[in-house]
């Protein structure tokens, strides 16, 4: 889930199939209209599962990066099967992973969503906040192409797009509660994990890298100079790692299997 587009064209060349689907609202899939659409975190990760059923890709690693782990994580508690193993990229599962920049969304609209407590969390689905992110905390900004923000926030403008992400703000609480049945699926299933974490992530504390390391012992965990989208200027370490780790602890695994 969340798989950035340029990182699929480093690991696509060492025979690793990725898919990395939009998911609905998002990029250039469909947005239906809330009132008979409810954007929520089961429902895209229903949609989600409703599609790797389809192509018939059950078997597969899991790369997690924002809301890609809300997504993935309730579809392998669904089909721990399917799971073969685990790169985690700066996605959180424990409470202690929150920044300061959740305080609104916490102290305020996951008590009670009004007006009131939506306008002061709609100034993050501006362009300046949009591009802020991108660059908060990053070694080398210059790295990360202006495309980014521009092409986001562009997607941004579409009618009812800014309420779509409003409406995942608000759900986003019910992420939290399921987070004790997640780190249980880890401790139990133990997946062989690799992690990469944005330290000066804007989003994500350090602390939420390395909380996982209670529940899986094993993983193998990269501590990044960079922010909450490591991969922009992080893209090589990030990408010759996964392949380092796909081949010389997950194939020999699979070839056995």
């Amino acid at each position: 889930m969340d798989f950035p587009h340029h990182l699929i064209s480093t690991v696509t060349s060492c025979l690793l199939l990725p898919i990395s689907p939009d998911y609905p609202g998002f990029g250039n899939s469909d947005m239906p209209d809330r009132s008979k659409f409810a954007y929520t975190f089961d429902k895209l990760a229903e949609i989600v599962e409703g599609l790797l059923k389809v192509i018939s890709f059950t078997q597969f690693g899991l790369y997690v990066q924002d809301y890609g782990g809300p997504i993935g994580f309730r579809i392998i508690n669904h089909h721990p099967d399917w799971l073969k193993w685990l790169i985690i990229q700066n996605s959180n599962a424990y409470e202690v992973g929150f920044t300061k920049a959740w305080d609104g969304f916490r102290s305020s609209l996951w008590k009670n969503r009004t007006s009131e407590t939506e306008g002061p969390l709609a100034a993050f689905l501006e362009l300046d906040a949009i591009k802020q992110v991108y660059l908060y905390g990053h070694k080398n900004p210059e790295l990360i192409s202006p495309d980014n923000w521009n092409m986001d926030f562009r997607f941004m403008e579409r009618p009812g797009a800014r309420q779509v992400q409003m409406d995942l703000f608000y759900d986003y609480r019910n992420n939290v509660a399921l987070y004790p049945q997640w780190q249980k699926f880890l401790r139990e299933r133990h997946p062989d994990t690799i992690i990469f974490w944005g330290q000066n992530d804007i989003f994500f504390a350090p602390e939420g890298g390395e909380a996982y390391l209670r529940d899986l012992p094993n993983a193998e965990m990269h501590r990044l100079d960079s922010g909450h989208f490591a991969v922009e200027d992080c893209l090589e370490e990030i990408s010759n790692n996964i392949v380092r780790f796909y081949e010389g602890r997950v194939a020999k695994v699979l070839i056995r299997e």
